[in-house]
């Protein structure tokens, strides 16, 4: 049941598509649901955008590019920072928002709030530190200068899994580095969007610099927009398989893309390790966001004598894990997004028990209503199975063992993903050859969380392109432009 407090905050979050600056209906009044996965029950109803009406947000984002452009990098970044302080005054809505429509704890809903943020602040910082160079050619014949321009109009493409971070973490370098975008968020949870996208008017963001999209209909919206030769940007975080299909899309007209794709992150756990800061870094590697994020622990991979050790402090934790609807107080784990998620994190738990994997705990679908899984682990995982391949985007802990350091790198790197690695060890020279050695474009070193606005977030092989956040974050956004002034 929704509480009144939780009505009156959803009444307040729009339902129209943001086009130019104003809230407009979709074309034809078509409208799609959003759900509550801890209770299965429309929560909202909003527009259901057409082509059509993605080729009139990036209408708009063209229209306002040149005066965007052309706007003071202070002015930018003031913008993005009253924005950080509107959702610091906000951020309770923002939290209990993202817990109705993703499901998430309402203490990880504001943990994702203060995340996000940061990437307002970090970027409105960055916006007036663009900057080049200047200098004598070697021949001594003129002067070079190097400059950074806006790449132009960009599309950016958010996932369900962090409705508010992920946003910020696109709008924000983008708006820093003077371009102007059009958003669609994920169908699942696109109500974060559309809220953020009315703070930022309200920090004084210009008509057709943001345009937000909502849609049932991703591929037939998205297509005719990486199309238009107009568009100079795609920016895309999600599955790897979708992550190829518009990268063959943006082919056409040679478009610069970041794509943040899938994961499948090992978690290396040496024998000399403290078993408690990893069973500590383990929980937060695996049980943030209820499992599903692309930078969850996927693949434990345990020194074969702390293994069983290991299992059993990491189930006894598992067990006193509350499951619930995350806006109940003391909720550790709450909905996946939905039934879908919740058949393949059983169907991966189920083929590795069949093949010789052992339940140490849960492993069981939870009844509705909601979509929920227990939080579970599995230990003496063999090869071949379907979890050590596939992204779980689960609650569940899945443990392989090796026996000497050499093995370990080639289970951890036995993967087509790179994007990042957790590495727990008490040997500095060994954690300096883990660095070396793994094939993750990110790792921590005895911690389970690593991301931070200000550090370059992305992965290698089919994690992705690209880099988000960090000093590199707003070079995704600007392209460089040499000038040669002769001396005389």
């Amino acid at each position: 049941m929704t509480s009144s407090s939780e009505s009156t905050l959803l009444e307040s979050v729009p339902n129209q598509l943001y086009i130019g600056g104003h809230w407009i209906d979709a074309e034809g009044g078509r409208t799609i649901e959003v759900d509550d996965p801890a209770t299965g029950r429309s929560i909202r109803t909003i527009a259901d955008a057409s082509p059509a009406d993605g080729i009139r947000a990036l209408d708009a984002a063209v229209a306002a590019q040149a005066e965007w452009a052309g706007t003071a990098p202070r002015v930018r970044g003031e913008i993005l920072r009253r924005a950080f302080d509107l959702l610091q005054e906000r951020k309770a809505e923002f939290a209990l928002l993202m817990t109705l429509e993703m499901g998430k704890p309402l203490a990880e809903a504001a943990g994702e709030v203060a995340y996000g943020g940061e990437f307002l602040r970090w970027f409105s910082e960055e916006a007036v530190r663009i900057s080049g160079r200047y200098g004598q050619n070697p021949e001594g014949t003129g002067t070079m200068v190097v400059s950074q321009r806006p790449v132009g109009p960009c599309f950016l493409i958010t996932p369900w899994n962090f409705p508010l971070a992920m946003a910020t973490r696109k709008i924000a370098p983008a708006l820093a580095a003077g371009c102007t975008v059009v958003v669609k968020p994920a169908e699942l949870t696109p109500l974060t969007t559309l809220f953020f996208a009315k703070l930022l008017e309200d920090a004084g963001l210009p008509a057709g610099v943001l345009n937000v999209i909502t849609t049932s209909t991703s591929g037939a919206v998205s297509e005719p927009i990486i199309s238009d030769p107009r568009l100079r940007k795609l920016s895309f975080t999600g599955s790897t398989g979708v992550g190829q299909k518009l990268i063959a899309q943006s082919a056409t007209n040679v478009l610069r893309t970041s794509m943040e794709l899938g994961g499948n992150a090992p978690f290396v756990v040496f024998d000399d390790a403290d078993l408690d800061k990893a069973v500590d870094g383990a929980m937060l590697a695996k049980f943030r966001n209820i499992g599903q994020a692309c930078t969850a622990a996927n693949r434990f991979i345990v020194h074969e004598k702390v293994a069983d050790e290991f299992a059993r402090r990491i189930a006894e934790r598992v067990k006193s894990l509350a499951i619930g609807r995350g806006t109940e107080q003391g909720i550790d784990i709450g909905p996946l997004i939905n039934d879908k998620a919740v058949d393949k994190a059983d169907d991966l738990v189920q083929d590795a028990v069949s093949r010789g994997a052992q339940l140490v705990a849960g492993g069981k679908r939870i009844d509705g209503p909601g979509s929920f899984y227990e939080p579970t682990v599995v230990s003496g995982v063999v090869a071949g199975s379907d979890i050590l391949r596939e992204e779980i985007f689960g609650p569940v802990v899945s443990i392989v063992t090796f026996a000497d350091e050499d093995e370990g790198v080639r289970l951890a790197n036995d993967t087509q993903y790179g994007l990042v690695s957790y590495v727990f060890t008490a040997d500095l020279a060994r954690g300096q050859r883990m660095i070396e050695r793994l094939e993750t474009g990110m790792m921590g070193l005895n911690v389970g969380v690593v991301s931070n606005a200000a550090a370059p977030f992305g992965g290698v092989k089919q994690s992705g392109l690209g880099r988000e956040g960090g000093l590199e974050g707003i070079h995704e956004y600007l392209s460089t432009k040499y000038t040669l002034i002769p001396n005389s």
